[in-house]
């Protein structure tokens, strides 16, 4: 970004010029949220960075209040740091705050906004996300793939009790995401590919690299006329790059469910139900393959990437909080007897381990900030907000805010018991899945993952610190990208449960 940033700033002076009264005029127009003073031509695009924007805006938030303004090229931003004002422009304000920026990067690797991610809020919008919440996310079809789910779960847990017994460190971070690429591989297409070898890599190196590019910073999204950079800078053959191989990969798995010679054993997959919905053209649109592959990278992103980030920091958390651990495990067990899995119907009668999970979501949610797009110019907090405003609402921040929480860095599950504080967008001190319109329509498919991984993590084993290293060792950095994931893997060692005896 810095070098980028280095050549917009030797541009000719006419152009200086003029942006430079562009700003003065926008600056006279005091119906705006205040924010910081930005340079002529890239605003404030050179204070920031993609790596740790959450933490850069919710210091911009202490100086200049829970609403503040950005100029991030030739595009107008705000930032929402506060319940209230959450609630104000997702509950109140919420057909005008629906929108998605058009960025490049998101817009290509979904073909044009085919998905429901990334695609504007319009009446296509609205049809597919239907489709997707009646068909594909709905609460009989997550219910249908717990077979799924527990198969490999208890698999997994196994592999995690040879390390136990030979006293191996565990790499959780690599062992949890080869976890869940696993279940939401065979939930999408009915394919696992851990014991793939060359497929395996495959897969994980077009899977990273798509989320480095949903994240990247293109130049042209915010300075259109300086589009060339990311030619120079190679991220725009970078992105054609991923978005053909990608597209290989999804067409290899559609041809495979459309071969009638197809082995159909292990039941219906996502994009059998797709391939069904297409040909019955019920629609007020076609659905077309293209339509099926940008849903299809929704699914495989969201499914695997915030349920592996999710799992690894709440075991974070419980590691460096002994108390927690022992207490969500007595509560467990208490549940699973001497049973060697614990099965989702009884996860959701252990309280304590929800209220665990609640404030795991709270210090650590898995994706901080997603951009919005006003539709509409609407009024908040008194200020005037224009239609094609980009909108963050700092959620990190939002779950960090003293008026809204008791010693709000603290990892306390005990401030969830007795309290109707949920996270489905009706609470706005607690957003880790959005609200309104624009919720995570997957949020229920990646929880019952979530639950059923960590529950038998904390039921199957006792976990420790490898030797030579002390809880404060444990650090908190993230990786840069849409998820945060934790940027060093958290290396334990487990020791098996007596009381379960694994089949």
């Amino acid at each position: 970004m810095v070098s980028a940033l280095v050549l917009i700033l030797c541009l000719t002076l006419p152009l200086f010029i003029f942006f430079f009264f562009q700003k003065q005029t926008h600056n006279k127009k005091k119906d705006f949220p205040p924010g910081p003073r930005g340079l002529p031509i890239i605003g404030n695009l050179h204070q920031l960075d993609n790596s740790s924007l959450y933490l850069q805006l919710f210091e911009f938030s202490k100086k200049y209040g829970p609403i503040f303004s950005l100029q991030l090229g030739l595009r107008k931003a705000i930032v929402i740091s506060s319940p209230e004002l959450a609630k104000e422009a997702l509950k109140n304000h919420d057909r005008e705050f629906a929108g998605r920026p058009n960025l490049i990067g998101q817009q290509k690797l979904t073909y044009n906004g085919l998905g429901i991610t990334f695609s504007p809020y319009n009446e296509f919008w609205r049809e597919t996300r239907k489709i997707c919440v009646a068909h594909v996310l709905s609460s009989r079809r997550v219910t249908s793939f717990s077979s799924i789910r527990k198969f490999e779960v208890k698999q997994w847990i196994k592999k995690i009790s040879s390390h136990a017994s030979s006293k191996k460190v565990t790499n959780l971070n690599e062992m949890i995401i080869s976890l869940t690429s696993t279940i939401i591989c065979r939930i999408a297409f009915g394919r696992r590919y851990e014991d793939e070898g060359v497929e395996r890599s495959r897969f994980h190196d077009l899977f990273n690299e798509c989320q480095a590019m949903l994240g990247g910073f293109f130049v042209s999204d915010y300075i259109p006329f300086l589009g060339w950079i990311d030619r120079l800078n190679g991220m725009h053959a970078r992105l054609n790059k991923i978005f053909k191989e990608l597209d290989k990969f999804y067409q290899e798995v559609i041809d495979e469910h459309m071969d009638p010679n197809r082995d159909s054993s292990n039941g219906e997959d996502i994009i059998d139900v797709l391939l069904q919905l297409k040909n019955q053209r019920s629609f007020s649109f076609d659905l077309t393959i293209n339509h099926i592959k940008a849903l299809f990278m929704d699914i495989l992103v969201a499914g695997t990437d915030t349920t592996a980030a999710t799992t690894v920091w709440a075991m974070t958390a419980l590691i460096k909080n002994p108390r927690v651990m022992k207490k969500v495990q007595e509560e467990i067990r208490n549940f699973g007897g001497q049973k060697d899995f614990l099965e989702e119907e009884n996860i959701q009668k252990c309280i304590y381990f929800k209220a665990v999970m609640k404030e795991t979501l709270r210090l650590h949610l898995p994706v901080p900030l997603v951009p919005k797009e006003t539709n509409k110019t609407c009024i908040i907090n008194g200020y005037e907000i224009p239609s094609k405003t980009i909108v963050y609402v700092n959620a990190w921040a939002i779950h960090r805010d003293p008026e809204a929480w008791k010693d709000p860095y603290e990892f306390y599950p005990e401030r969830f018991l007795g309290s109707d504080i949920d996270f489905l967008g009706q609470h706005f001190e607690l957003i880790p899945f959005g609200a309104g319109r624009r919720i995570c329509p997957g949020m229920h498919m990646g929880l019952a993952s979530l639950d059923l991984i960590l529950a038998n993590l904390l039921y199957s084993f006792d976990w420790e610190l490898p030797e030579g290293m002390k809880i404060e060792d444990i650090d908190t950095q993230m990786l840069p990208g849409i998820t945060q994931h934790k940027k060093n893997p958290l290396y334990l060692i487990a020791k098996i449960n007596k009381e379960v005896e694994f089949n």
